[in-house]
């Protein structure tokens, strides 16, 4: 019961916010010359971004494909597809996509895989993905002072806060696994605090809850310290992976026939608006990433702004919504069909 109203809340939500952001973006727009442009795209550079999209998903997969072998578990590829399309489905549709992993550990948890090794895939798929993130803003800010004068001054602040955000989250992600102890007296303290300022009330279950999740940390940073080389190339897969993504606007780009802008730039710009999103309490940071979007890229698409926009936005996130959404159904109808056949 509690999980259906959770579901419900998340879904009203997640239809308010789509609904403002469709409001802020179009009000006083002429909708008909935006569906003319759109209808002007190349359809072909076009495919080649849902390409991407499932590249993005795939790449995913691929990575916990990968780890779970180096814990001699070996799933065919396809089923961590499923995997994948999960936790992206439910990242979606959750504010700062807190409903993917979850997701994620309870149908891994149909293919028999334990649930400190599928945390541990997890945690460091999570890890790496932040990173990406992390890496690609400290290069913007140390290297690339033309680029931010160019593109990035009128969001300065978020872009900012993004990456502070960002970096912080996987700063408390590397201490939590590499100094567990510290991180959980520190945690303890904390909900003590809370607790005393009646801002929380005291559950036991919740400390238990909490060293399992320590307990999963630490075996992560032993999983780190026994599989470096398995680390590296699940890092560089990841920046593969997050690339496929960002290079969706590149063919937004394209698809009208520019030439002007590097394709470099386009990446980096979209990288941006990922990185200052990414830590925001919305579903797919909708809302943000459109405003973001009509601010950053208005250089490289002019007068074509906004049906650029509906394209990238339409491709890179609503379609991944629908495209994990089927696979996220099939995975259901698999383990609820299929494997009660086996049993």
């Amino acid at each position: 019961m509690q999980t259906r109203k959770k579901v419900i809340k998340n879904g009203v939500f997640l239809i308010a916010v789509f609904g403002l952001t469709v409001f802020g973006v179009f009000h006083g727009e002429d909708l008909q010359q935006v569906y003319a442009a759109i209808k002007e795209a190349d359809v072909r550079w076009l495919l080649l971004g849902v390409v991407l999209v499932v590249c993005f998903i795939w790449g995913e997969s691929f990575i916990i494909w990968y780890m779970l072998r180096s814990f001699r578990i070996c799933l065919k590829k396809r089923i961590c597809f499923l995997f994948s399309s999960v936790g992206f489905f439910f990242s979606c549709i959750t504010p700062s996509a807190s409903g993917g992993q979850p997701m994620q550990l309870y149908y891994m948890n149909k293919e028999k895989i334990p649930v400190p090794v599928s945390a541990v895939v997890l945690m460091i798929v999570t890890i790496t993905y932040k990173l990406v993130l992390v890496v690609i803003g400290l290069g913007i800010l140390a290297f690339g002072k033309e680029f931010r004068d160019h593109y990035l001054r009128e969001i300065f602040p978020v872009y900012y806060l993004g990456l502070v955000l960002n970096v912080l989250c996987v700063g408390f992600m590397t201490i939590l696994v590499f100094h567990s102890r510290l991180a959980e007296r520190i945690l303890m303290m904390g909900e003590e605090w809370l607790e005393r300022l009646h801002l929380m009330k005291r559950v036991e279950m919740r400390e238990d809850k909490l060293r399992d999740a320590m307990r999963t940390y630490r075996e992560t940073a032993q999983y780190l310290k026994r599989h470096k080389k398995v680390l590296v190339i699940v890092i560089l897969c990841t920046f593969v992976q997050r690339f496929a993504l960002f290079a969706v606007t590149w063919m937004v780009y394209r698809s009208f026939g520019l030439i002007r802008i590097h394709m470099t730039d386009v990446v980096l710009l979209q990288a941006v608006i990922a990185l200052a999103a990414d830590m925001l309490p919305l579903p797919g940071g909708m809302g943000i990433s459109e405003a973001l979007f009509l601010k950053i890229f208005a250089p490289a698409f002019g007068a074509l702004l906004l049906p650029a926009m509906v394209l990238s936005r339409g491709l890179g996130y609503y379609s991944e919504l629908l495209i994990s959404a089927v696979f996220t159904g099939a995975a259901q109808i698999y383990y609820s069909v299929v494997q009660k056949g086996k049993v």
